[in-house]
């Protein structure tokens, strides 16, 4: 018996619904699991109309890889395509368990050693230590650089974000359960409101993560009822990712700063979220908190895990004064798997318990 089941092999499924091979990595404890075969081909002649192709199309895909049984309400997804940019070395399109969004740092990170490791850009020459892997997003081209040692990647990644910029500062709104308060909204490649735990009642390093949870619900939904999110460049970023609640202490320190990042959903991110500490840079470069070059420490309130971040240089996004970020996190691979679909299984593309 032990020699049978030494070679993996799938089970008797649907011949005609291929199996989905996956490579599962996570990069600060939040996971990522990248599709490398069985996806049909994402049509259209960019990668946003490919984002909506997939939305109107083959969103059964992303319910059976994110949902229950073979994900959960937190799993988080990658479909490689190709980009229409002839710099680009992979497009990619991110699946959450509410649909696609337009940005995610921590995958990024993830995608970089990934890229390198199978084979999507060539290995550096001998003697160099860092690989650089051009991901198109759909917010835009996103430079990451990975640490590597003969030819194979060592876990360290940094990437340099699109444009980032504050859209409003001191915004009041008002949240049911707590009232009027002030919050931020920044875009790091995609938009997240800022909210203090402290304003909310809580205390970021020990509430329950179901109480900062149903907070930054709240602040979402206030702020999508009552502000109107527009991107200078697209309508297709055009929307509020989630709310970003932090230990409130944006003024720069060598000690790390804490967040929790609640997007889609109700989904929460397990690392500290690099397009939100790409956003938190932005928006404390903006107030004037924090130098160009002097980087940041921002440690995750669910798992403890750090990233850092920088502003590197000044730029524009239409009519905004903007930075492009440099955010440093350290991603892992933790497995493989093949998942298929028998015809008469009614729960084939997943479910998601609320």
């Amino acid at each position: 018996m032990e020699k049978a089941l030494a070679v993996p092999r799938l089970p008797p499924h649907d011949p005609g619904t291929p199996a989905l091979s996956v490579v599962d990595m996570h990069t600060g404890g939040e996971p990522l699991r990248i599709v490398l075969a069985g996806c049909p081909e994402v049509a259209g002649p960019t990668l946003l109309a490919k984002r909506r192709y997939m939305r109107q199309h083959l969103d059964h895909l992303r319910r059976r890889l994110m949902f229950e049984p073979r994900g959960h309400r937190d799993m988080y997804g990658a479909v490689l395509v190709p980009s229409e940019l002839p710099e680009a070395h992979l497009g990619v399109l991110f699946l959450h368990n509410e649909g696609y969004s337009s940005m995610c740092g921590h995958a990024v990170l993830a995608l970089g050693r990934f890229a390198l490791d199978f084979g999507l850009v060539p290995a550096p020459p001998a003697g160099v230590r860092e690989a650089r892997v051009n991901i198109h997003c759909p917010c835009g081209l996103v430079a990451a650089f990975v640490e590597c040692e003969g030819g194979r990647s060592r876990g360290r990644v940094r990437f340099h974000s699109v444009p980032a910029f504050a859209l409003a500062t001191d915004l009041l709104v008002d949240v049911p359960g707590h009232g009027k308060m002030a919050v931020d909204i920044a875009y790091g490649g995609a938009f997240y409101a800022f909210a203090s735990a402290e304003r909310l009642g809580l205390d970021i390093c020990s509430a329950k993560t179901r109480d900062l949870v149903e907070a930054a619900s709240a602040v979402t939904e206030a702020v999508k009822a009552q502000f109107q999110i527009s991107h200078p460049e697209s309508e297709d970023l055009s929307f509020l990712y989630g709310t970003i609640v932090t230990d409130g202490k944006d003024t720069y320190s060598e000690e790390p700063t804490t967040n929790i990042c609640v997007f889609a959903d109700e989904q929460v991110d397990r690392s500290p979220t690099g397009s939100g500490v790409t956003a938190r840079v932005a928006l404390q470069y903006h107030k004037g908190l924090l130098e160009l070059n002097q980087t940041r420490a921002f440690k995750s309130s669910t798992t403890g895990s750090v990233f850092t971040g920088k502003a590197v240089r000044e730029a524009k996004c239409g009519d905004f004064k903007a930075v492009i970020v440099e955010v440093s996190g350290q991603a892992h691979y933790t497995g493989t798997a093949s998942f298929i679909v028998e015809d008469d299984d009614p729960l084939k593309n997943g479910f998601l318990l609320k």
